[in-house]
């Protein structure tokens, strides 16, 4: 399989779409492809904003159809944060895309998930399965490696884009999650983003923020120590830098 005879057999695609390197790939080349694509954007209090503002951006540069959903996942099966949450939350936002597809006259609905990606590790991926989403990267035995090398070859923006973590992913299992806790997590990475700092995570820590980071980055951490300090001093009740470099 691959993706021009994907979409050669698939002439009318509806694309989960969420802005990130894999999707953005993914709608670039449904719409070279010629096919009859449209992408749907999930909004939602775990995404931040600007994951919404590539979203769009990316789509307004390829000329794609983007529908925007606004959906609310604070219920209480997800706010509980079991250990599958993910799975959850994945199956209400899928649920939410197809339903809205089918609305549009699209029954093939596909997301952004390559060969790299690792179900075992992922348990919103059965999502998938129970809502029969086709995964074409996958199926067509696209890496991440792939997705980059082709993005950056097309020109899109996301080509070196981290791969993201919604904001839940930052409040360990078992606590609640809440929307403060959310726009928190999200106020305190934009500042970090702000500074230059990428790929990185701030975790909840019984209310104290552990700043995860690139080994590269430890350097810049400490000319912004202050800066740091000051700023997100006044969101959590200490902040903690995690000597354990990011690696994933």
């Amino acid at each position: 399989m691959t993706l021009e005879r994907f979409f050669a057999e698939n002439r009318k695609v509806a694309i989960a779409f969420s802005g990130g390197a894999d999707s953005a790939y993914l709608l670039y080349f449904a719409v070279r492809s010629g096919s009859d694509v449209s992408a749907y954007f999930v909004r939602t209090a775990f995404q931040p904003q600007f994951e919404f503002n590539d979203a769009v951006k990316l789509a307004s540069q390829l000329n794609a159809r983007l529908r925007i959903i606004d959906l609310d996942v604070l219920s209480p099966s997800i706010t509980s944060n079991p250990p599958d949450r993910c799975y959850h939350c994945k199956a209400m936002i899928m649920n939410a895309i197809r339903n809205a597809a089918r609305e549009d006259g699209y029954h093939v609905v596909a997301d952004g998930t390559n060969a790299s990606d690792d179900f075992s590790e992922r348990p919103g991926m059965k999502a998938l399965d129970e809502y029969a989403i086709r995964s074409p990267l996958r199926e067509c035995g696209i890496s991440k490696e792939d997705v980059r090398k082709k993005s950056l070859e097309a020109g899109l923006f996301t080509w070196d884009k981290p791969a993201y973590a919604c904001l839940a992913t930052r409040i360990p299992a078992g606590e609640e999650i809440t929307k403060k806790k959310l726009e928190v997590t999200e106020q305190a990475e934009d500042f970090l983003h702000s500074l230059g700092f990428c790929d990185f995570r701030i975790r909840l820590s019984e209310k104290k923020a552990r700043i995860q980071i690139k080994s590269e980055q430890f350097s810049l951490m400490l000319e912004n120590r202050k800066k740091v300090v000051d700023a997100l001093g006044g969101l959590y009740e200490a902040v903690l830098l995690d000597l354990e470099a990011r690696n994933d």
